[in-house]
C-alpha cells in the first residue's frame, strides 16, 4: 500500500505536465486545478482500500481530460427541439427573437443606462422603458416587471393581501410544474386562503357571500395547465369584477401563459388575452414572459397605478426583481408587438403560423436528404402550461429503428442533441419546432447516426 501511496504524484506535479497545462488554457485554472485534486483523492482512496491503482501521468491525463470534457458537456447546452412541443418547459421554453438575443448582446458585456438617466446625469428608474411600451401593449395605466411569473403572484399577495382573506374557486387550486402550488403561494405570502365553490363549479353568489369579510381580495388562477369539462361552472372575469367592485375588493388575474395575440387564428381555442383582462377591470392581471408571449423568463405585471404602486414599494419588489439581459430582452419582444411584426419576429409566432403544408414540405425535404422514413400526419402540442389540450395539425417524419432505446440515447448524446418524440415504437420528428437555422445540422447529425442503426 506504501508504495501504491508513493507512486501517485502530488497535485504541483500534475499541474506542472505539459497536457494538463494545455487543458488550465481550455477550461480554466480553477475547474481544471479543482478536477486534478478529486482524481488524485480517488486514486488515493482506491490504494488505502488495496486496490490496484493506475497513476501513470498518461492515465491522470486521460481521467482529467475525460472529467473536464463530461463538466462542460452538464451545463446549460443548445439542443434541437424536434419534439413538437412549441412551448418546452424543461428545454426553456420560447426561444427569443434574433432582435431579443442582440439586444441582450448589445448590453452584457459592457456598461448600461439600467438605472442612470442620461438627460439628468442622475439615477434613473430600472425598468421605465419597457413599463411604457407595456402599458401602450395592454391599455393599462401601470406595469412592472420580475422574475419570473411565481414570483408576481407572491409578490402581488404579499403587497395586498398580506394578513387579508384571499377568495379564492377549488376549481383553479393549481399545481404547474417543479411543484409550483397556488396555495402555497398563498401561505409564504401571509395571505389566508379561502377557498369556495367545488371541484368542478363554482358561483357568482359564492363570490358574493364570501366578499362580506371587508379585508378580502378575489384571485382568479387560469387553467393553464388543465381543462374541467362536463358539467362545470364559473362566472365570467367581468362577473367577478362587478361583484368584487360593490364592496371595493381588488380582483388579481393570474393569467399564466400571457396571450396578446388571439390564438383562434392557429388553434380551436381562444387563450384569455391580457388586454381582456384590463378592459374587464382587473387590479392585477400577471402572467409570464416565456410563454406565449414569447419573450425570456419574467413576470410581467399590468393594471390599475393605485395597486401597482403598492407593489412597486414592497420590499419584496427588490430582492425578484429582473436584471439587465432579461429587460433588454423583453424590452425587444414588447416592441414587436407595438410594431405589429410579432407574427414574422417571435420564434413562437413563426411555428404558430406554419401550416400543415409547410410542415409537410420541411419533412419531405428531410425524408429526401436522409433517404429513409415515412412522412406521417401529425399534431403539434403548444405545452407549457399553455391551451392545455390544444394541439396543431403537422407532419412528421417517421423513422422505424430496430434498437429505438438505445438510438434516443444516442440522439441525446450528440454534439448538438436532438429530442425528438417516441409512438408506437418509432421515432418521430416533428419539423414545426426545429428552427430553420438548425436545420442542416439537424440533418447532418441525424444522417450521421443513422449509418450506426439498422432500420425495422
Amino acid at each position: 500500500m506504501t508504495s501504491a501511496f508513493r507512486g501517485i504524484p502530488s497535485v504541483d506535479q500534475v499541474l506542472s505536465d505539459p497536457v494538463i497545462a494545455d487543458l488550465i488554457l481550455k477550461y480554466g485554472r480553477a475547474l481544471t486545478v479543482q478536477t486534478v485534486r478529486i482524481i488524485l483523492e480517488a486514486l488515493r482512496q482506491a490504494a488505502h482500500a488495496g486496490q490496484q491503482v493506475d497513476a501513470t501521468m498518461e492515465n491522470i491525463q486521460r481521467s482529467v481530460t475525460q472529467s473536464l470534457q463530461e463538466q462542460v458537456k452538464t451545463g446549460i447546452r443548445p439542443v434541437i427541439n424536434a419534439s413538437g412541443v412549441l412551448i418546452h418547459t424543461n428545454l426553456g421554453r420560447a426561444p427569443l427573437s434574433l432582435e431579443a438575443i442582440t439586444a441582450m448582446l448589445s448590453i452584457a458585456g459592457t456598461y448600461n443606462t439600467l438605472e442612470f438617466d442620461l438627460s439628468t446625469g442622475k439615477r434613473g428608474k430600472r425598468a421605465d422603458s419597457i413599463e411604457q411600451k407595456l402599458i401602450a401593449l395592454t391599455g393599462a395605466e401601470d406595469a412592472f416587471v420580475v422574475n419570473n411569473n411565481a414570483s408576481a403572484v407572491l409578490l402581488v399577495l404579499a403587497a395586498l393581501a398580506r394578513r387579508k382573506r384571499v377568495v379564492i374557486s377549488r376549481t383553479q387550486l393549481v399545481e404547474i410544474g417543479g411543484g409550483f402550488r397556488i396555495p402555497e403561494v398563498l401561505e409564504q405570502s401571509g395571505a389566508k386562503l379561502y377557498e369556495i365553490g367545488t371541484t368542478n363549479r363554482v358561483h357568482l353568489q359564492d363570490y358574493e357571500d364570501a366578499l362580506n369579510d371587508p379585508s378580502a381580495l378575489v384571485l382568479r388562477v387560469h387553467h393553464s395547465n388543465y381543462k374541467i369539462i362536463g358539467f362545470t361552472t364559473e362566472p365570467s372575469l367581468a362577473e367577478l369584477v362587478k361583484v368584487a367592485a360593490k364592496g371595493g375588493h381588488l380582483v388579481i388575474d393570474d393569467l399564466g401563459s400571457g396571450a396578446v395575440l388571439p390564438t383562434e387564428s392557429f388553434a380551436s381555442a381562444h387563450e384569455p388575452m391580457v388586454q381582456e383582462s384590463i378592459q374587464a377591470g382587473v387590479d392585477v392581471v400577471c402572467f409570464s414572459g416565456d410563454k406565449l408571449f414569447g419573450g425570456p423568463q419574467a413576470g410581467i405585471l399590468v393594471g390599475k397605478k393605485a395597486a401597482l404602486q403598492k407593489i412597486k414599494k414592497h420590499p419584496f419588489a427588490r430582492a425578484v426583481r429582473a436584471d439587465k439581459l432579461c429587460l433588454a430582452a423583453l424590452d425587444a419582444t414588447v416592441t414587436h408587438y407595438l410594431k405589429e411584426e410579432a407574427l414574422v419576429k417571435i420564434p413562437l409566432w413563426q411555428m404558430m403560423s406554419l401550416s400543415q403544408t409547410d410542415c409537410e414540405t420541411r419533412a419531405k425535404n428531410w425524408q429526401a436528404a436522409l433517404g429513409v422514413g415515412v412522412v406521417v400526419d401529425g399534431e403539434s402540442t403548444i405545452g407549457g402550461g399553455s391551451m392545455p389540450g390544444e394541439t396543431l395539425p403537422s407532419k412528421l417524419l417517421s423513422i422505424p429503428i430496430v434498437r429505438l432505446n438505445a438510438f434516443m440515447v444516442q440522439l441525446r448524446a450528440l454534439e448538438f442533441p436532438i429530442i425528438a418524440r417516441v409512438m408506437q415504437e418509432q421515432v418521430f420528428f416533428d419539423p414545426r419546432t426545429v428552427l430553420p437555422e438548425q436545420e442542416k445540422i439537424f440533418i447532418s447529425e441525424l444522417m450521421s447516426l443513422l449509418d450506426q442503426f439498422k432500420l425495422r
